[in-house]
Formats: structure tokens, C-alpha cells, sequence
């Protein structure tokens, strides 16, 4: 039987992998975008992700998600396999794929913007300070980007939306995980999104024909390995750490994307972008601190839902209005 500091360490390199897969799909998304539209090129992935997701989901014998958990997995599917990916394809070819990666690493504020309108957990002054930073560090990529505004802002925006549709996902998530696993909410979702994708199939075929074989396994790369490998890696992480060491370690992402766009495409962002990432960066962090307020560092929040406990999920600001916190050095053996 492994200790805990055996498991930790096998979460803490869970999450590495994580972080490196999930940014060198900017990196192939920047590559792969030559030759594929953006509608094509994110069902060719999804149809990936969906085949090994599916397959995984019939050796462990998963079976279909519960009904109730339906809504939540169409609308986090559509949102986050459908308009974020679409979205992201569309956006990075008109950005590089390091300033695209620190647009999309405000999610996280949009997401504590959409459960303060949504569910109910308003917006301290943490949260709108958060905010105020992370649109002023946004400006200053766009403008980067943009070439001091004599481009248009059309990727900038783009990256946006993408950001947005992840974070609406997020919100559907979180209901549909009450009544089916992390592999069902993911595998369903993802079978979802392709379905909304299918109208590119046409396109997709023809593109896929005149591809160069190598563009054609960066699609294959995205789907297998970001998509169906990231997620588990992700989960498998989740599982076995907390939620605010999982949120931190997302915003490496960006950092990681810039060294690999250097690496193996030779491009940096502008030195303004950098300068408006590290300000996205401020913002971000400035929002996490609402859950550093509302739960003390070594207590433990757990949600209470029909008389059953549950961990606090990835997401703190999402948890529902009744909780209860553990006081520090709690011995309660749950």
C-alpha cells in the first residue's frame, strides 16, 4: 500500500504531464491551422478524443450516464468540445500561440464572473479587483497583438470567446458531475461536441486529402493525447490533490506554450504582451484570494448535499451555500 507521500508524488507528476500536453496543443493548433479551417480541424480532434474516450469508457464498463446528468453534459460538451475549440482554432490564426495561451489563462476569472451572476456568489471586492486587472493586462495582449492597433483585434477576441466558452462549460460541469463520474461527464461530453461538430465533415475530409501527412497526425496528436490522455492525466491529479494547488497549476501553461512556440516555431510574443500576460496573471491570482478568505489555510470545506459530504471540486467558488469547514488540525476521520 503506497504512503501519502507516494501518492503525492505520483499527482504532482500527473499534473506536469497535464500542463505540458494541454500547451503543446496551442503549439500543434498554431502548426495544424495551415492547412485546416477551424470547424474541420477541431471535429478531426474531437473525433480522435471521442474514439479513445469511448473505448475507455467500454472497458471499464461505465455505461450510460445517469438522465439527470444529461443537461450538464450536452452544455458542458457544446461549450467547451464545440465553441472553445473552434473558437481557440480560429483565434490562433491571427495570434501566436503564446498570446493566445495568456488570453485564455483569464478563464478562471470568467468563470468566478459567471457563478457570481449564475449561482448566487456574488462579487466581493477581491473578485471585481481581480477582474479590473485581468481586463487591463487583456487590453495590453491585444494591443501587442493587434500591432499597436493597426491590426484588428478579430484573434484577440476570438481567444476570448474561447476563454468564455470554457469557463460557461465549467458551470455545466459542475451540476452534471452530481450524478455521473469525471470518464462519463468527459467521455458523453466529448461525444457531444463531435456531434455538433459533424457539419464540417465534408470540409474535414477534403482538407484531411490535402494535407501533408504530418499535419494530419497533428490532428490525430490532438485528439489522443491533449484531449483523451490530458483529461485523464488531469483527473487522475485531481483525485489526489487539492483544488487550489490544481487551479495554480494552470497558469504554467502559458509560460510552457512560449518556450515550445520558440522551440519549434520561432515565435515569441511581443515584449507588451509579455508585459500584459504577467498583468492577466496579477488578476487571476487577485480572485483566488476570496477562497483563501473564506477557507483558512489547513481547514477543510466540504459541501453537505441530501446528508452526504463531498470534496470541495475544482472550482472553489462554485461550491454550493452551505458548507462546512473543518477547523485547522481537525482530526475528523471522514
Amino acid at each position: 500500500m503506497r504512503d501519502a507521500g507516494g501518492r503525492d508524488r505520483e499527482a504532482q507528476a500527473a499534473a506536469v504531464v497535464t500542463m505540458v500536453l494541454w500547451a503543446s496543443a496551442f503549439v500543434v493548433i498554431r502548426g495544424a491551422g495551415r492547412y485546416f479551417g477551424p470547424g474541420p480541424l477541431a471535429l478531426g480532434r474531437m473525433l480522435a478524443g471521442s474514439a479513445v474516450l469511448a473505448g475507455i469508457v467500454a472497458v471499464r464498463r461505465e455505461g450510460l450516464p445517469p438522465r439527470a446528468a444529461w443537461p450538464g453534459i450536452a452544455g458542458f460538451g457544446v461549450l467547451r468540445f464545440g465553441v472553445y475549440m473552434v473558437a481557440l482554432n480560429w483565434g490562433e490564426q491571427m495570434v501566436d500561440a503564446g498570446t493566445a495561451s495568456m488570453i485564455i489563462g483569464v478563464g478562471p476569472v470568467l468563470v468566478a464572473v459567471l457563478a457570481g451572476l449564475l449561482l448566487g456568489e456574488g462579487f466581493p471586492r477581491q473578485l471585481v479587483a481581480g477582474i479590473a486587472v485581468c481586463c487591463a493586462g487583456t487590453a495590453l495582449v491585444g494591443f501587442a497583438a493587434s500591432g499597436g492597433g493597426r491590426a484588428p483585434w478579430s484573434g484577440v477576441l476570438l481567444c476570448l470567446l474561447a476563454a468564455a466558452g470554457s469557463a460557461g462549460s465549467q458551470i455545466c460541469q459542475k451540476p452534471a458531475l452530481r450524478h455521473a463520474s469525471v470518464l462519463q461527464v468527459t467521455a458523453f461530453g466529448c461525444l457531444a461536441g463531435t456531434a455538433l461538430l459533424l457539419r464540417f465533415a465534408g470540409q474535414l475530409a477534403r482538407q484531411m486529402a490535402a494535407a501533408p501527412p504530418g499535419e494530419v497526425l497533428g490532428v490525430l496528436y490532438l485528439g489522443v493525447i491533449p484531449t483523451a490522455l490530458g483529461f485523464t492525466t488531469w483527473t487522475y491529479a485531481l483525485a489526489r490533490s487539492t483544488a487550489g494547488q490544481m487551479a495554480a497549476a494552470t497558469y504554467t501553461i502559458p509560460a510552457i506554450v512560449i518556450l515550445l512556440s520558440w522551440l519549434l516555431l520561432d515565435q515569441v510574443p511581443a515584449p507588451l504582451a509579455w508585459l500584459g500576460g504577467a498583468v492577466c496573471l496579477a488578476g487571476t491570482m487577485i480572485t483566488q484570494l476570496r477562497r483563501q478568505a473564506r477557507f483558512p489555510a489547513g481547514s477543510h470545506a466540504r459541501e453537505v448535499r441530501d446528508g452526504r459530504e463531498a470534496d470541495q471540486g475544482l472550482f472553489p467558488v462554485l461550491l454550493p451555500k452551505r458548507t462546512i469547514v473543518d477547523p485547522p488540525n481537525s482530526q475528523s476521520n471522514r
